[in-house]
């Protein structure tokens, strides 16, 4: 089958190729997974942190990609949950261990065990993959496949990141940075939280303008200073000047929300710039969002279906994920990149 594998660490500068074509065995299905051939994956941040060196890491060579569709194609011996030609879905949460005390009062996204797919295990930038049946998730057939695609971690991850917000209906929200899960986020508050406001702090112009288009009641550059303070600021950025900027905006008892796995080294600011009573004092919070929970992927999916949240796509096809992958880094976004196998 055709791939493309991350097999070395490297920094993605202008002309980079960092990941390579290549031709694998077709995978085989273990007792209890089944054969995916995909359709769709989507192109995510974390596939950047991987190639650069910032997310734990990876196991070299890997196929990466953590938001795939596809359909069933083989079945183990022991896995009844799909049938052939179903389609699925596949997110950042390859496995967990189901036993441990996180497992057990539902958060195994913190399980010391956690696998990621297309870090610990070959993800979708491939012809096909295989998962074990319980971490698959059947795909609501409103969704076409390159619309699902995004929802499996943009949205499952903005989805749990809006949850730990503790945002109210009525309160104004803070998105700093304006990419696919970002964007997802707005369309999500727009359905379920009619009457808040979103502020958006962006440095592309084109993203400030496309959070007008989507409903934003204003958008700034990340050092800009919105006009009311904020109940809840949601962070998708890759550096740490964007969080402390946001610390400023936030309204007496607020939470910030960091949603990355890692934050890019050599930013000229850090937390260690924290003025306690200009950024924390009044009893401000923090809060990390880590990975998702196999709930949180299919509670979105039904909301996203339910609603119904459609995400801005471009395509491109397997082989051109290195030319994708740059333009993100290059911050060349508008809503989500997915490629087609």
């Amino acid at each position: 089958m055709k791939a493309m594998v991350i097999d070395r660490i490297l920094e993605m500068t202008p002309g980079a190729t960092p990941l390579m074509p290549v031709e694998l065995p077709l995978p085989e299905a273990g007792p209890q997974d089944i054969l995916v051939q995909v359709k769709t994956c989507g192109v995510c941040h974390t596939e950047l942190d991987e190639i650069e060196g910032r997310a734990p890491p990876p196991r070299l060579p890997v196929v990466p990609g953590h938001q795939v569709v596809g359909r069933v194609t083989g079945v183990g011996s022991h896995a009844h949950r799909f049938s052939i030609g179903e389609r699925v879905g596949v997110a950042w949460i390859f496995s967990a261990c189901g036993q441990c005390e996180y497992c057990r009062s539902g958060l195994e996204n913190l399980c010391a065990h956690f696998r990621a797919t297309g870090r610990d295990a070959h993800g979708g930038y491939a012809e096909f993959m295989t998962v074990h049946q319980d971490f698959a998730f059947p795909i609501p057939d409103r969704l076409a496949d390159v619309e699902a695609a995004p929802l499996l971690c943009a949205g499952a991850i903005g989805y749990r990141s809006l949850a730990l917000s503790g945002l109210v209906n009525s309160q104004r929200l803070g998105l700093t940075g304006f990419g696919a899960s970002a964007h997802l986020v707005l369309k999500m508050v727009r359905s379920e939280y009619p009457d808040c406001s979103v502020y958006v702090f962006a440095r592309n112009p084109q993203e400030r303008g496309f959070a007008l288009e989507l409903g934003a009641v204003w958008a700034g550059d990340t050092g800009d200073t919105p006009p009311d303070f904020l109940h809840c600021i949601i962070d998708t950025t890759p550096a740490w000047t964007p969080v402390v900027a946001a610390l400023k905006c936030l309204a007496p008892g607020g939470r910030l929300v960091i949603n990355a796995i890692r934050k890019e080294a050599g930013d000229r600011q850090s937390l260690l710039d924290l003025n306690y009573t200009e950024h924390l004092w009044q009893e401000k919070e923090i809060k990390s969002v880590a990975n998702v929970t196999r709930q949180d992927v299919s509670a979105f999916l039904d909301l996203a279906a339910r609603i119904p949240i459609l995400p801005e796509v471009e395509t491109y096809d397997l082989k051109d994920a290195n030319l994708a992958l740059m333009e993100l880094k290059q911050r060349k976004i508008r809503g989500a990149k997915v490629l087609v196998i």
